[in-house]
């Protein structure tokens, strides 16, 4: 069995795949560490949004690399210990599929529907993106 093998598998799934589960992929990879492979999708992608991109790098996390990616990239390809979702949509409409391990729901507000100003919808994204990482960090210690 190699390392990749034996590394927990979680996949974070919201509607757009733009913010919220762009966030909690980011935040698991970094407080995880190598212990888990970590991927994010959405029922219907979006481009990553760039409010998600600048709250990350706040926190030194770049995101370079990430792209909105559809479910059914994964469904029927990985097997995941976790499903988390992290939007009310994903949660009702996500299917069973198999390779689908225990599902999980954490219920985070939409950044990326927030209307105010630039300002404000920032403010905003860091406040969602301070609470996802709350979460993770919690989560971790339940698990450990």
């Amino acid at each position: 069995m190699t390392n990749e093998q034996r590394k927990t598998r979680v996949l974070f799934l919201c509607t757009g795949n733009s913010a919220r589960s762009q966030m909690a992929e980011a935040w698991l990879r970094q407080l995880g560490g190598e212990r888990f492979t970590v991927f994010s999708a959405g029922l219907e992608p979006h481009r990553v949004n760039p409010f998600t991109i600048q709250v990350m790098e706040e926190t030194g996390y770049d995101m370079s690399d990430h792209r909105s990616k559809h479910l059914e990239e994964f469904i029927g390809k990985i097997d995941f210990d976790y499903l988390i979702t992290v939007c009310g949509n994903a949660d009702e409409r996500c299917p069973v599929f198999p390779g689908m391990g225990t599902r999980i729901h954490w219920p985070f507000e939409d950044p990326a529907a927030y209307q105010g100003t630039d300002e404000e919808k920032l403010a905003f994204f860091q406040n969602i993106r301070d609470q996802i990482q709350a979460k993770i960090q919690d989560w971790l210690e339940q698990l450990l």
